[in-house]
This record gives structure tokens, C-alpha cells and sequence, in this order.
């Protein structure tokens, strides 16, 4: 697994693409000028996703994306009905790479905090590797817009809850953890790339997110559906004093022991 005690003797970020090789994982593109017949779902949406990772979110239309591929705007349309269903799927193309990271398990085999450990990570190696698509992550209408936070990856959060309820975990306390740790994540990605200067505004109108909530089988994430009066209610202010809290304890160790703050002290 590669984790922060993992950093190689050079100092580079292990969850970089430099930190592995080069690999980003990007789904492959339809080459320019290969025409419509090697177009699919899967090259269209590999070549937007390498679109935003190169020129930005907001220089993507439908006509440049075209003309990356060789073919007028109109032949995507038979991939994706339109500019918003494309981010749809950029977002799921993107989530899906977890489940290619050998370093991410799909099951809390060797405990729920190993289990989160490693999903944290593979969360941030997409960040790095895709740090203008990444705010998409947090940003595009979920398909059931009661969930807070409101990932759009609903595959993501029906994995996350099924995984944590299996370690024991209750309902009411799995709802609680999905919270606490989608909120750290996502606020401290969505800072790290906006370092690099990722713009991190969000872009959605609510017909998007009726949009979204209209496309989508719920039937397909039933722990989401069942847990729905939890992962509705919002507790911002709450969470947020507890991480505050949880914050202020930290820097007493910090200025009792008279050190700076030390990787393992998160969970002191």
C-alpha cells in the first residue's frame, strides 16, 4: 500500500503520477483524425477526460472535443446526449480508476481503517493525476440529491456505507463516518489542487441536479436508498465544531510536547 511512510528517499509524493511512474490512468483516446468508426463511449469519454487534464474544464465544448477526435461535434452525440451527460461520465470514468488501483480494496479484509486508509489514498492519486477534473467529484448534482455531502459518485458512498455496516459499524454510525470522511477528503483535495491553481467554483444549475436525479436507477444502490432520513439531515455545524475540536486537542499535544504537528498525531 502506498501510504505517507512510503515517501521515496528523493522526496517525491508517492501518490503523484512522478511517485508512480507516470501513471495517470487515463482511459484511453481515439487518436486525432481516426475518424468516427473508432469512436465509443469509453474512447470519447477517455479523450474529454485528457481534454480537461490538458486545455481545462472550461475550454471543453462539444465541437473541440470533436475536433480532437477527428469528427464534426454531431458524431458525439451518439456517445453522450450532451455536454453535461459527458461530464456525468467523465466524473464515473474517473471514480471508476479506483477500482483498477490494486492499492484500493473493495473489501475491509484487513480492518476498516486499513479499508479507508487505502480508499484515501487512491482518492488523492486520481486528485494528483487529474487536478482540473477532480473538482467535478464535488461539484456535479448527485443522482440522489438528499446526500450530504453530495458526492456524485453514488457507487462510491453505497461501498463506503455496505463496507463499514459489514465492520460493524451501525447505520447511524456509518452515516456519521461517510460525513466526517468525505468531508476531510474532498476539503483537503479540492485545496491541494486549487494550489495549483484549479479553479474550484462550482458550475451546476438545479435543472442539473434534476437532471441527474431523473437519469439515475437508484434501485442499483439500495444502502443508499434504505439510509436516506440519515444521509439527508445536515449537520454542518455540528461536524464542523467536533473537527474544530478535534483540531484544537491536536495542537495542545503540539504545544505541550513543544514539537511540530507529526503525521500520527491525527489521531491523538
Amino acid at each position: 500500500m502506498t501510504g505517507p511512510d512510503q515517501t521515496p528517499d528523493d522526496g517525491t509524493d508517492p501518490d503523484s503520477p512522478e511517485g508512480r511512474g507516470g501513471a495517470a490512468g487515463v482511459l484511453p483516446a481515439a487518436r486525432p483524425g481516426s475518424g468516427r468508426s473508432g469512436l465509443d463511449r469509453r474512447r470519447v469519454l477517455g479523450a474529454a477526460i485528457e481534454f480537461i487534464d490538458e486545455e481545462g474544464l472550461d475550454a471543453l465544448t462539444m465541437r473541440r472535443l470533436g475536433s480532437r477526435l477527428g469528427v464534426e461535434a454531431m458524431a458525439l452525440y451518439r456517445y453522450v446526449p450532451g455536454r453535461e451527460q459527458l461530464l456525468d461520465g467523465v466524473v464515473e470514468s474517473v471514480i471508476d480508476e479506483l477500482y483498477g488501483d490494486p492499492d484500493v480494496h473493495l473489501a475491509a479484509s484487513h480492518g476498516w481503517q486499513d479499508y479507508l486508509q487505502r480508499l484515501a489514498h487512491g482518492v488523492r492519486r486520481i486528485a494528483l493525476a487529474h487536478p482540473e477534473v477532480f473538482p467535478l467529484v464535488a461539484t456535479r448534482p448527485p443522482a440522489a440529491p438528499w446526500v450530504r455531502p453530495p458526492l456524485r459518485s453514488l457507487r462510491w458512498v453505497e461501498s463506503f456505507l455496505d463496507t463499514l455496516i459489514d465492520s460493524g459499524f451501525s447505520e447511524e454510525s456509518a452515516v456519521a463516518a461517510y460525513r466526517a470522511y468525505s468531508s476531510f477528503l474532498l476539503g483537503h483535495l479540492l485545496l491541494e489542487v486549487s494550489q495549483k491553481g484549479v479553479s474550484i467554483s462550482p458550475r451546476d444549475q438545479p435543472e442539473g441536479v434534476r437532471q441527474a436525479a431523473a437519469t439515475t436507477d437508484l434501485s442499483e444502490y439500495p444502502t443508499v436508498v434504505r439510509l436516506e432520513s440519515l444521509l439527508s439531515l445536515d449537520e454542518s455545524a455540528a461536524e464542523f465544531e467536533e473537527a474544530l475540536e478535534n483540531l484544537l486537542e491536536r495542537l495542545e499535544v503540539v504545544l505541550r510536547e513543544g514539537r511540530t504537528p507529526q503525521r500520527g498525531d491525527a489521531g491523538s
